[in-house]
């Protein structure tokens, strides 16, 4: 029987024999039923998140509010994304570029593991998120193949509409290759219907083939680079006052540390001063440069006066090691502070606060010892230290930092995963087509505007190599992960729900505009024209053209 059809009298039986039911369904009902629904529907309850976006559009507010719970649902996603971004850039990146300073690790290793996460968590929170609950595995799909799409079109042709350059050649074929093994891999995946435990450790395992690519290519590399200029110097030497030897202590070899200080001292006192701790406290939590401030727009200036907030609270719970800084980015009484309230939020976040109520052995709350163990770690360190120099372990505060910060992305990955799954539901939009709209766009459009100014700055190759090396991180590690962890938590196969024509369209056009550039580029001998940036940008709109008019039914198949 439809369900609009079921009287009110006897409702409340059929509701609760359709326990099992998705809760998607619930637009089935009239408005003056869908509450009752949601309370007596499991689905419903069982949302990811701190909050049930799906019971506060239902019966939080009124039916005749909907326009209004879509407006504030939409600001509130807007700010979400304002929160992974801030968190992935100002806080995760920095402390993995710590990190791998702290490991010595070369700026190829670096670039294609740690700094490529950095990048890529909203991505992949976001995709480890959605794929917890089939219903919203659709979320992961679209925004992954969504912002592979987007980057591969939108961004790189806006990069060669505003500087045409040439393509490094072996650098491009090796991403493209690898990054179309990536979509037909996850594409025989999708039309099979399902994956096992080893077929996913062989589709994470592509990114170990693809990590080892990158650093022994950049090897041999340097070794041929090395083997030409010997020869070059044995054919014409050099005089011994011109060989940048490091050897030779008489030639500066500035760096960027050396800049960045020469830059600081003119801004330091001509005579030494020590803050007070009060003062560095204080200061520690001021995010606003006022050299950066004067120079900046009035836009700018807004959007920053709307972030101060946040980044304080973010700053109060997230340490930071920056190793370009002189004393590391120490700030003692902060970074004591960061030993009580950082293992404090992991404890709060973690899950969407699934241990915020733990009791150990049913009795000493876990949240009481974790701030009794970091009030009694405060006093050690700030006993220990002082304010001018940091200690030994410095590089562990880099370590805390990581790890509270991811806690924050997947957190707020949760959130943004429930809220689109409740506007898809309101909207009677699927969760495909939310994520390769909303979530694809929310994700990827700050690499853009960045990958845009590095090519304004002259770098335009460095911008193209990030635009694929990142979707290439993400697809594999957010597809590899979301899927590995489901299938721990069910001991099971991930089967995946058939996405219908939208999701054929999406890799469809994926695979195509990835094959055009694997073909283009090369024949038009590695040069990024502006004509083939403004194809790029009209492939996209028209792929985003046939998405839309498939949601809505006006193209299906027969």
């Amino acid at each position: 029987m439809d369900p609009r059809l079921v009287s009110s009298p006897g409702w409340s039986a059929n509701i609760t024999s359709k326990n099992n039911d998705e809760c998607d369904i619930v637009m089935n009902f009239s408005a003056a039923d869908r509450c009752a629904f949601v309370k007596n529907t499991s689905d419903c309850s069982n949302q990811d998140g701190f909050i049930n976006y799906i019971h506060v559009a239902f019966c939080l507010l009124p039916p005749n509010l909907t326009p209004l719970t879509i407006t504030l649902c939409m600001i509130w996603l807007l700010f979400l994304f304002v929160i992974l971004g801030l968190t992935a850039s100002k806080f995760f990146c920095p402390n993995l570029s710590a990190i791998s300073t702290s490991l010595h690790l070369t700026h190829n290793v670096a670039g294609v593991t740690l700094l490529a996460l950095g990048n890529g968590a909203p991505d992949i929170f976001s995709a480890v998120a959605a794929f917890s609950h089939p219903h919203t595995a659709g979320l992961a799909v679209g925004a992954l193949f969504g912002a592979g799409i987007f980057v591969t079109t939108v961004v790189a042709g806006s990069v060669a509409l505003v500087k045409p350059f040439f393509v490094a050649s072996r650098p491009f074929l090796r991403d493209v290759i690898f990054y179309m093994v990536a979509v037909f891999w996850t594409f025989i995946m999708l039309y099979r219907g399902s994956t096992t435990l080893s077929e996913t450790f062989g589709y994470l395992s592509l990114y170990v083939v693809y990590v080892l690519t990158v650093i022994i290519s950049a090897y041999i590399y340097k070794r041929q680079k090395r083997r030409r200029n010997l020869s070059v110097q044995d054919i014409q030497p050099t005089p011994e006052s011109y060989l940048s030897d490091s050897s030779d202590d008489n030639i500066p070899n500035p760096t960027a540390e050396t800049i960045q200080e020469e830059y600081e001292s003119e801004y330091r006192p001509l005579l030494p001063h020590t803050d007070s701790t009060s003062q560095i406290m204080l200061n520690s939590l001021n995010p606003v440069d006022s050299r950066k401030w004067r120079r900046k727009s009035l836009s700018w200036r807004v959007f920053k006066i709307l972030k101060v907030p946040l980044e304080v609270v973010l700053l109060l719970c997230v340490p930071v090691v920056d190793p370009d800084k002189e004393d590391k980015n120490w700030r003692r009484p902060l970074n004591c502070l960061h030993l009580i309230t950082s293992p404090v939020v992991c404890v709060l976040a973690f899950q969407s606060g699934m241990f915020a109520d733990y009791l150990i052995q049913n009795e000493f709350p876990l949240l009481l010892l974790t701030v009794l163990l970091g009030l009694f770690l405060s006093a050690i360190v700030f006993c220990t230290t002082t304010n001018d120099s940091p200690p030994k372990y410095h590089p562990l505060f880099a370590v805390l930092g990581f790890l509270v910060s991811a806690v924050l992305i997947s957190a707020a990955a949760s959130e943004v995963v429930s809220l689109l799954h409740m506007l898809g539901v309101v909207l009677g939009l699927s969760t495909t087509v939310l994520g390769l709209t909303l979530l694809a766009w929310g994700n990827s459009i700050g690499d853009c505007f960045s990958d845009i100014t590095i090519a304004r700055q002259g770098y335009p190759r460095m911008a193209i190599s990030a635009c694929f090396g990142g979707i290439i991180f993400n697809m594999l590690l957010g597809v590899g992960l979301g899927c590995l962890v489901q299938m721990l938590k069910t001991h099971s196969d991930l089967q995946f729900t058939p996405g219908g024509l939208l999701t054929w369209v999406l890799v469809g056009s994926l695979g195509l505009s990835v094959v055009l550039s694997f073909v283009i580029i090369p024949l038009c001998r590695f040069q990024m024209q502006r004509t083939y940036g403004i194809f790029l940008i009209l492939f996209y709109c028209v792929f985003l053209i046939i998405a839309l008019l498939t949601e809505f039914g006006k193209i299906h198949t027969t």
